[in-house]
C-alpha cells in the first residue's frame, strides 16, 4: 500500500513545483510530496460483521449469475438484437444528456456492462465453434455493416403512446 506524506522546506522532496514558477516569481507554500510504503497492520476481524459482507456480496454474484444463465439461454441473434437495442438506448441517453434533460447517470455504467457481458457469451460460443480471433474480428466488421438502423425499445414506445394519445384527441374531437 503507498502512503503520502507532505514534505517540510527543511526536507528533501520528490517532486518540486517551486522550480516551474519560476517565471512569474509566484512563490507556493507548498514544498512537494513525497512517498513511501507503508504496511498496515490486520484488524481483526468480528464474525458478525465478515457474514454481513459476505452475504451482500453473495447477492451481488447470485444476480449477475442469474444475468448470465438468462444470456446464455438465448440464441446468437436475440443476443445481436439486444445489444443493438441497448446500443440505442446508450445513444438516447447520450442525447438526453447533452439536452440537460433529466436521466440516471447509473444506467450508463449498467447498459455498457450488460452489452459487455452480451459479447462475452457471444465470444465464447465463437470459441466453442473453434473461431480464432482474426476471423471473429472480421465477422464482427461485417455484422457491424449489416446492421440496419431502428430506434431504441424506449423511442418507439414514446412514439406509439404519442400517437396512441393523438388517437384518443382525434375521438373525442368527433
Amino acid at each position: 500500500m503507498l502512503g503520502l506524506s507532505l514534505a517540510s522546506p527543511s526536507n528533501t522532496a520528490i517532486f518540486n513545483p517551486s522550480s516551474l514558477l519560476t517565471k512569474n516569481n509566484l512563490k507556493s507554500s507548498f514544498h512537494g510530496i513525497r512517498v513511501k510504503n507503508v504496511s498496515l497492520p490486520k484488524m481483526p476481524s468480528f464474525s458478525s460483521s465478515s457474514s454481513s459482507s459476505k452475504s451482500s456480496s453473495v447477492v451481488m454474484m447470485s444476480k449477475r449469475e442469474e444475468e448470465l444463465k438468462e444470456i446464455r439461454s438465448k440464441s446468437t441473434e436475440q443476443i445481436n438484437d439486444e445489444i443493438i437495442d441497448i446500443k440505442g438506448e446508450l445513444l438516447m441517453l447520450r442525447l438526453q444528456k447533452s439536452a440537460r434533460e433529466e436521466f440516471k447517470s447509473s444506467d450508463f455504467r449498467k447498459m455498457r456492462k450488460r452489452v459487455a457481458r452480451m459479447l462475452t457469451v457471444r465470444r465464447e460460443r465463437e470459441l466453442e465453434e473453434g473461431i480464432k480471433k482474426r476471423l471473429s474480428r472480421k465477422l464482427d466488421k461485417q455484422w457491424k455493416k449489416s446492421i440496419v438502423v431502428r430506434p431504441p425499445p424506449s423511442l418507439r414506445k414514446m412514439q406509439e403512446e404519442e400517437r396512441a394519445a393523438e388517437a384518443a384527441e382525434a375521438e373525442k374531437a368527433t
